[in-house]
C-alpha cells in the first residue's frame, strides 16, 4: 500500500485547517446571524460555545483521524468493537460525507455570487456598465456559470492532492485573506456611521438572550468549524505522529473564532455606514437586514458612495468573500474524494471529477427551484445534521473507542499528555458534557421550531 500522503509542515496544517473553518460560514454567515439575533449578545454566547463544543468535537475528529489515517467511514470502522457500533460507524461515515456534499452543493452556488460581484467590481473600475449590471444582477444563466467556474476552480486544486494542492493554495490565500480584511476593518472604522456598528457588535445587551439564540450560535459554531461532516478528520489523518494535537485544534480553534469576530467587526460596522448614504438597513420589523439582503442591497450603497474609490473597496471586499470561499470548498470536497480514492482505488483526478460534477449537477437543480431547495438544503444541513453529526463523533470517542488507544494516540505529539490538564477533563467531557449538550439544543431547537 503506497505510504498515505501528509501535511509538509505544521503552518500549512493550521492554514488548512483554519481555511477550512475560515470560509463564508464566517465572513459571510456569523455576521448575517449576528445581525439577525442581536449583536454582542449572539457574539458572547458564540465564543463561549465555540470553545466548550466546537473545541472539543474539533479535538475528536482530529485524534481518530491521525489514529486510522483514512477517511471517515474507514477510520470509525476501525474503533468499532462489534456489529451495532458498525452500522453506528457506517451511518456516521457516510452521513457526514453525505452531509458535506450537500453543503457544498448550495455554498458553490453562494460562492459563485461573489466571484460574480468581484468581477463586477472590476467592469466599474473600468467604465463597463452594461457587463457589471449582468454580474451584479440575478439571473439564472448567471449563478450557474459561476457557480460552475467556481467548482472548476475548486476540483482543480483538490486533484493536485494535499501538500501540492490543498496546503500550497492555503499557504497563498489565508495570509491574502486576513491582510485584505485587516486593511478593510481600518478602512471602514474611520468612516461615519461606523460607531454605531461598534456599539451593536460590541456592547452586549443581555436582554436579547434566549433559547433561539443559544441554538444558532450552537449551529453557527459546528458549522464555521466544518464540524461533524468528517472534513477535519480527513485533515488529522494527513498530520504527522510528531504533531501536538491538543495545540493544533487549540490554534485552528482560535484562528476560527479571531477571524469570525473580526468578519463581524467589518461586517456590522459597514452596514451601519451604508445607512448614513440612504441605505435602509432594518426590515419591516425593525431588524437588521442580513444574509443576501445585507450582501447585495445595503453593501452596494456603501460602494457607491465611495466615488472613485469605491470599485476598488468592493473588489476587495468580493476577494476577501471569494478566497474565503475556496478555502474551504476545497475541504468540502475532500471528504468523499478521499473515501472513493481508498475504498474504490480510483485515482484522485478522476475521484475528484467525477465528484466535482456530481455535486455541480445538484448544484443547478438548487438554481432550478432556489426557492424550494436552497433554504431546505441549507436548514437540513447545518441547523441539524451537523450538529447530530458532531455529537455522533463525540460518542464514538467516548463511548465506543478504547480509552488507552487514545491515550497512545495523543502521546505521539505530546509524551506527558497523561499529565496534563488536557487530559483530565477532555475524555470525560466528550464522553459526557459535549454529546448531553449537543443533543438537549436539539431537542430544544425541535421543540422551538
Amino acid at each position: 500500500m503506497a505510504s498515505r500522503e501528509q501535511f509538509a509542515t505544521k503552518t500549512g496544517f493550521v492554514f488548512a485547517a483554519a481555511g477550512s473553518a475560515v470560509g463564508l460560514g464566517n465572513v459571510w454567515g456569523f455576521p448575517t446571524i449576528t445581525a439577525a439575533n442581536g449583536g454582542a449578545a449572539f457574539v458572547l454566547v458564540y465564543l463561549v460555545l465555540a470553545f466548550c463544543l466546537a473545541y472539543p468535537a474539533l479535538m475528536a475528529e482530529l485524534v481518530i483521524g491521525r489514529y486510522a489515517r483514512s477517511n471517515a467511514v474507514t477510520a470509525l470502522r476501525k474503533l468499532s468493537r462489534g456489529k451495532y457500533s458498525r452500522w453506528f460507524a457506517n451511518l456516521t461515515g457516510f452521513g457526514g460525507v453525505f452531509t458535506v456534499s450537500l453543503i457544498l452543493g448550495f455554498y458553490a452556488i453562494v460562492a459563485g455570487w461573489m466571484l460574480a460581484y468581484l468581477l463586477g467590481a472590476v467592469t466599474d473600475l473600468f467604465g463597463l456598465s452594461t457587463a457589471g449590471e449582468w454580474l451584479t444582477g440575478s439571473g439564472r444563466l448567471r449563478d450557474m456559470a459561476f457557480m460552475l467556474i467556481f467548482m472548476v476552480a475548486t476540483t482543480v486544486i483538490v486533484t493536485q492532492g494535499i501538500s501540492k494542492g490543498i496546503e500550497r493554495w492555503s499557504l497563498r490565500l489565508m495570509p491574502a485573506l486576513i491582510m485584505i480584511l485587516v486593511l478593510l476593518i481600518i478602512y471602514v472604522v474611520f468612516q461615519q456611521g461606523s460607531a454605531e456598528g461598534l456599539r451593536v457588535y460590541l456592547l452586549p445587551d443581555f436582554s436579547q438572550l434566549s433559547p433561539a439564540l443559544v441554538l444558532n450560535a450552537m449551529g453557527q459554531a459546528f458549522f464555521s468549524m466544518s464540524l461533524g461532516v468528517g472534513g477535519m478528520l480527513i485533515y488529522g489523518s494527513y498530520l504527522s505522529d510528531e504533531a501536538n494535537l491538543p495545540q493544533m485544534g487549540a490554534i485552528v480553534t482560535l484562528v476560527d473564532v479571531g477571524i469570525a469576530f473580526l468578519a463581524g467587526l467589518l461586517i456590522i460596522p459597514a452596514v451601519y455606514v451604508a445607512q448614513t448614504f440612504g441605505a435602509e438597513i432594518f426590515d419591516a420589523n425593525g431588524i437588521l437586514l442580513s444574509g443576501p439582503d445585507m450582501f447585495f442591497r445595503v453593501l452596494p450603497v456603501l460602494f457607491d458612495s465611495m466615488g472613485a474609490v469605491g470599485p476598488v473597496v468592493a473588489m476587495a471586499f468580493f476577494a476577501l468573500m471569494t478566497i474565503a470561499a475556496i478555502t474551504s470548498s476545497i475541504a468540502m470536497l475532500e471528504p468523499a474524494v478521499s473515501l472513493a480514492t481508498e475504498t474504490k482505488a480510483w485515482s484522485r483526478r478522476r475521484a475528484t471529477w467525477l465528484i466535482g460534477s456530481l455535486i455541480s449537477v445538484l448544484s443547478l437543480a438548487i438554481i432550478a427551484r432556489m426557492d424550494v431547495l436552497f433554504g431546505f438544503i441549507l436548514a437540513l444541513t447545518t441547523k441539524y445534521s451537523q450538529p447530530l453529526l458532531g455529537m455522533m463523533f463525540c460518542i464514538f470517542l467516548g463511548w465506543i473507542w478504547n480509552r488507552n488507544q487514545v491515550l497512545a494516540e495523543l502521546r505521539k505529539g505530546q509524551p506527558e499528555m497523561e499529565s496534563s490538564l488536557f487530559w483530565k477533563i477532555w475524555p470525560s467531557y466528550v464522553k459526557w458534557v459535549c454529546p448531553v449538550l449537543i443533543f438537549g439544543a436539539f431537542v430544544q431547537k425541535l421543540l422551538i421550531e
